[in-house]
């Protein structure tokens, strides 16, 4: 089994610091707002990672975190009125209860940040005394950059590079300016904490090192996150880890790529953050996962208009196969061994969930082949890979479930009645070849279009 190990640039063949076991840690939400999409296909993508390891006969302990203190954290609570740590918890409880929405599994261990105020002020006392830290005569305590030469192994930034998108404050209190901190001192109204250096709270990177550490001890097999926390978060994190311990932190550094929306990246300055509960009102949490996984996790995801609509037809037309598959054959209970080891094979180089959806358009248009023909190895098939794609949180619901909210004639949705609208306008404009593409697109959604003297009529396929 091989995985893309970020530190390496390249994929490795995956071995554990303990045969049979995986300690596996993934950074998880800053809860200074509500679950969006970027969260959800994080948290979707290691909690696939965790259950395909734990297929493949591995005892996983997977921690995953809450950042529940931070700038954005105490920004908001300014801005609400709510104090820090009441405004933390409300988000985390919104957030659990839309990624139960989503049913997006629970890690093994949840851990938060303002649980472990004790470990954090005992690790960064370490490092000062191991000559990695020093405090800056402001109350606030600086991670000593020089001190630990292989800094910029993860991001391969040099110095002159480390200063482009962190935060340079304070300068007349650090050595040199690409020092980052580790315990920043109390402004009036904040939360704070008692420390040997005064009141104050935690940085950000030294967290999730302190939380590894009362998790796992100094050495864990895989840390994962986003690609976005490559430098500084998870550089800052090996410095502090391997200055304090001595030890190699991570074996396996994973990430997954960004969300982008029709091609920009998403983001609050931008006003195209898609809210997963959004999302869940209008589609199901399978076709959710299904576009969230039809791509290599590694690379950046677009959502378009019609990704989550054309995943859900692609869905609708599998559970009615699956429906009339199982009416034909009701008493067939075989399995086709073949479908679970391609989806092994896929998911073995380096968690290929894309490779693995691919191959159940071949499946289902093998069982359809053999559902006309009368042979019950269709239903095997289609046993198969209800069993086998339960991994990736897809097929779970009977088929009438499924379908029942389809043909209960819903409206159709409204960015495929704008392409449709849009298609209208271009056969009234004689525009033949932007109506053929439309229509395409139509297609790609799940709709057909049946032109009519006076308009057009919209079904899904």
């Amino acid at each position: 089994m091989k995985i893309y190990n970020s530190l390496t640039r390249r994929k490795e063949e995956f071995v554990p610091l303990e045969e049979g076991k995986v300690k596996m840690y993934a950074c998880g939400i800053t809860v200074s707002g509500e679950a969006h999409i970027g969260h959800a296909f994080q948290a979707l993508v290691y909690d696939v990672f965790r259950k395909f390891l734990e297929k493949k006969g591995y005892r996983v302990t997977y921690v995953r975190n809450y950042t529940d203190v931070d700038d954005k954290i105490i920004a908001k609570s300014r801005e609400t009125g709510i104090p820090a740590d009441v405004y933390a918890a409300r988000m985390i409880e919104k957030i659990d209860a839309v990624m139960a929405r989503a049913h997006i599994d629970e890690p093994t261990v949840w851990i938060k940040a303002t649980e472990h105020i004790g470990d954090i002020i005992s690790f960064i006392g370490e490092l000062i005394r191991g000559g990695h830290a020093y405090e800056g005569g402001n109350g606030d305590v600086y991670f000593d950059v020089d001190s630990f030469p292989a800094y910029g192994q993860l991001s391969g930034r040099s110095k002159e590079d480390m200063l482009d998108g962190v935060r340079v404050e304070n300068d007349e209190c650090k050595r040199n300016a690409y020092d980052f901190a580790l315990w920043k001192a109390a402004k009036e109204g904040e939360i704070s904490w008692d420390s040997p250096w005064g009141k104050g709270r935690p940085g950000w990177h030294i967290e999730c090192s302190a939380m590894n550490r009362c998790a796992f001890g100094d050495r864990i097999d895989i840390h994962g996150g986003g690609r976005d926390l490559i430098f500084p978060h998870h550089e800052n994190e090996i410095a502090q880890s391997e200055a304090c311990s001595g030890k190699k932190f991570a074996n396996y550094w994973m990430h997954n790529g960004l969300i982008k929306v029709n091609g920009q990246k998403m983001s609050k300055s931008l006003g195209n953050v898609l809210l997963l509960s959004d999302v869940l009102d209008e589609y199901s949490d399978e076709a959710l996962k299904f576009a969230l996984l039809s791509s290599n996790y590694r690379g950046d995801l677009n959502v378009t208009d019609n990704l989550f609509a054309g995943a859900e037809a692609h869905l609708v037309r599998f559970y009615a196969l699956i429906d009339k598959i199982e009416k034909a054959f009701p008493q067939e209970t075989g399995k086709a061994a073949e479908v679970d080891e391609a989806f092994d094979a896929a998911m073995e180089d380096d968690f290929n969930t894309a490779l693995a959806l691919a191959n159940l358009f071949g499946y289902f248009k093998e069982a359809a082949k053999l559902l006309e023909a009368g042979d019950s190895r269709a239903r095997r098939i289609t046993n198969q890979i209800k069993e086998t794609y339960s991994l990736l949180g897809l097929f779970r619901q009977s088929p009438p479930e499924y379908l029942a909210r389809y043909e209960k004639g819903e409206e159709v949705p409204a960015e495929v009645r704008a392409v449709a609208e849009e298609r209208f306008e271009a056969r009234k404009a004689r525009d033949w070849a932007k109506s053929d593409l439309l229509r395409e697109r139509l297609r790609s959604m799940g709709y057909a279009v049946k032109d009519g003297k006076d308009g057009y009529e919209l079904t899904r396929i």
